[in-house]
């Protein structure tokens, strides 16, 4: 059971969650130190640790070693400093001062003030009953204007270890959540986007481990930020030994000013340890997104339709009424009509901006398409890009102030389009308008919301502040999302930003799911898969079957190895549906049928990797209750090796586990030990899915 306890002779606090302790305490300065983040600890055991004493050998080291809760600049603190700002006059840092501190219901404020300026800054946490997982932000407030420089959301310093090994993702568009895994040299390393999004280049997590950690193994660290704009993680690796990761919003070169009396919050950036490898780091991430982030997290997603790849802008109603016929045929559950649809869109040089319907290729308007769509028993959906504009628009010609924009520079153009300054209310007003309205005329039940490139020239002439774009664009972004979901309860929205973009704890409290990639190659996203999901669940991921060779890579797949790949996940189908054979159309009922007994154990299940011991096979199992999904793959054959029994993971192993389709019974022990028996076809981009029902 979770607990904040405080000791306050020491000044220690002990937060406590069903399988860890956090630990800290104020020094004689003020300064909140850390003491444990680890295994279950008491509070008299965490009044009993000592603070580390500073690591002083000469005047050139500083006094700490990146054990403060949130490191300051100032004094002699010559390391990261998570927390940087200016007074008039040119005076910087902080001097602690502590004032208290509250404990309700499972979270703790922290209160100080700077000793001679009127700066409050609050160091704030969060735990829960049910996770492991800790969320820590800050908050400002000031009577005279400061200068914020640089907010991070917190520091987690990290035990004493070995070594230090850092597990992150990186990537391009269309090559997204590639895993790394790297030694973390002395020094200080940085993670970040400087693009006004989540990026694909990186995503903002961090795993740490002593570098002996393994996917059922070992100790791991664990930090995620919950933003979608510009982000900035530092890990901290001191030559004496010890390692830090500090994580917020903004990058270098950004500033804002805090005004007098203003408030100012960071988002969250929660920390995570785990006992038992990067799987069981992965479930504890999985069952927080669920549990604390998602907004309707015990629904099933549906099986949608997105025409895009079969139309591209060439859209029509009687193109999307065929199309929709076809995918309600095959059990579609929802039906989305992706770009081309609005204004003068007819490509991606026009339109943006002009959300009404196009009376081109909707000459009677969206309304009977919708209930033709609502009829087929599927629900409806449309893409929009609600932060972008094209030159040739109406509204650009109206407003070309409202978009990024810095005085006598070029405005320059990525995909066409330049990005709306959704930091200015006026603009966040109109996109929430058209938007609202958009869904309540139109009866949408689902709406993909993309974001197609990223920030140049980010400017806001004539505001006396124009950094705070960085900022409060993507709080606008939020607040509209909010206000839509709060006054459209049965909206569903995905979040994508040319596929992966913003994929991040932030987006997902506000959607249902996210566009993993542009790429629906199942051979690539395999990988990309692998990546999302080692701190996402698999029902936020949505995925694509597309049509072979896949536009991206030429790459030809059999029909059933792209419905078992995209099965892992939120299943969809983006392919040209008129084009396919009527043996595809039938294999494709019968796997999306499939698809939605094998559903709630995906979307709603602790989720294991798992792989061959030769390395050929690797598999996806999912456990929800006494049911149990294997998906398995093997890319490629090879001469000379066999379809060794794939080992299970979270079974019981006083158990028996009857396969559904064949009616084997296997024993819970032998499945974990000996394998499971797969029946994967021959030859290259096989692959099976399996589901075994626990006995009584």
């Amino acid at each position: 059971m979770s607990a904040i306890l405080v000791d306050e002779a020491s000044r220690t606090w002990l937060l406590s969650t069903p399988g860890t302790s956090y630990a800290l305490r104020l020094d004689g300065d003020d300064v909140p130190r850390h003491l444990h983040w680890g295994r279950p600890l008491t509070l008299a055991g965490a009044v009993a640790l000592p603070v580390p004493p500073p690591p002083f050998v000469a005047s050139f080291d500083g006094a700490f070693d990146g054990d403060a809760e949130l490191p300051a600049e100032g004094g002699a603190m010559f390391g990261l400093a998570s927390l940087q700002v200016r007074f008039a006059g040119g005076a910087g840092g902080v001097e602690w001062s502590f004032v208290d501190h509250a404990v309700d219901d499972g979270s703790l404020e922290l209160r100080f003030k700077d000793r001679t300026y009127p700066l409050w800054i609050t160091l704030r946490y969060r735990v829960y009953e049910d996770s492991d997982v800790l969320e820590r932000w800050v908050t400002l407030r000031s009577d005279v204007p400061v200068s914020v420089r640089r907010n991070d959301s917190a520091n987690f310093a990290l035990p004493r270890l070995s070594g230090y090994r850092v597990s992150h993702a990186v990537g391009f568009w269309s090559g997204e959540n590639q895993l790394r895994r790297t030694a973390l040299p002395v020094g200080e390393t940085v993670f970040t986007s400087r693009r006004g999004i989540t990026s694909h280049q990186a995503n903002p997590w961090v795993m740490i481990d002593s570098g002996a950690a393994t996917e059922d193994t070992g100790e791991v660290w664990s930090a995620a930020l919950a933003w979608s704009g510009s982000w900035r993680i530092t890990m901290q690796h001191s030559a004496s030994g010890r390692a830090s990761v500090s994580g917020g919003f903004g990058h270098e070169g950004v500033s804002w000013r805090l005004e007098p009396g203003e408030e100012w919050t960071t988002p969250v950036f929660a920390g995570l340890y785990a006992p038992d490898g990067f799987g069981g780091t992965s479930r504890r991430w999985h069952a927080y997104v669920r549990a604390h982030v998602l907004p309707h997290p015990e629904e099933l997603r549906p099986v949608l339709y997105n025409s895009w790849e079969a139309t591209g802008f060439a859209v029509t109603e009687d193109n999307q009424r065929s199309l929709a016929a076809v995918a309600a045929s095959l059990g579609v559950e929802a039906f989305v009509v992706d770009d081309g649809w609005f204004g003068g869109r007819r490509g991606d040089a026009a339109g943006l901006g002009d959300w009404y319907p196009s009376p081109v290729p909707f000459p009677r308007g969206l309304r009977p398409l919708v209930d033709e769509v609502h009829r087929l028993g599927m629900r409806f959906g449309l893409w929009v890009e609600p932060e972008m504009v094209n030159p040739d628009s109406d509204l650009y010609r109206a407003h070309p102030d409202w978009v990024l924009h810095m005085p006598g520079r070029r405005r320059t153009e990525l995909r066409n389009q330049l990005v709306l300054n959704f930091a200015r209310p006026d603009v966040a007003a109109w996109a929430h308008t058209w938007l609202d309205r958009l869904v309540a005329d139109h009866a949408i039940d689902f709406l993909k919301w993309d974001m197609n490139r990223a920030f140049t020239e980010p400017g806001w002439p004539g505001h006396g502040d124009p950094d705070r774009l960085w900022i409060d664009h993507v709080r606008n972004v939020y607040a509209v999302l909010d206000s839509l979901r709060r006054d459209h309860p049965g909206l569903r929205i995905e979040a994508c930003s040319g596929g992966g973009g913003r994929t991040d704890l932030g987006i997902l409290a506000r959607t249902d799911q996210v566009w993993t990639s542009d790429n629906t190659d199942p051979a690539d996203r395999l990988a990309i898969q692998h990546g999302h999901t080692q701190l996402y669940p698999a029902g936020t991921m949505s995925a694509w079957v597309t049509d072979s060779p896949n536009i991206f890579t030429a790459r030809g797949t059999p029909l059933r190895f792209r419905f078992h790949v995209a099965m892992a996940g939120v299943l969809g189908i983006g392919a040209n549906l008129l084009h396919w054979s009527a043996a595809d159309r039938a294999e494709a009922t019968t796997l999306i049928a499939q698809y939605q007994e094998i559903r709630p154990t995906v979307q709603l299940g602790q989720q294991y990797r798992l792989a061959s011991a030769d390395g050929t096979t690797t598999a996806m199992q999912y456990v929800h209750d006494d049911s149990v999904v294997v998906l398995a793959y093997r890319p490629t054959t090879s001469w000379g090796h066999g379809q060794n029994p794939l080992p299970l993971a979270g079974l019981d192993p006083e158990s028996s586990y009857r396969d559904s389709r064949t009616g084997a019974v296997h024993a819970g022990g032998a499945l974990l030990t000996r394998g499971l028996p797969l029946d994967l076809p021959g030859g290259d981009y096989a692959s099976t899915c399996v589901r075994l029902i626990r006995q009584p």
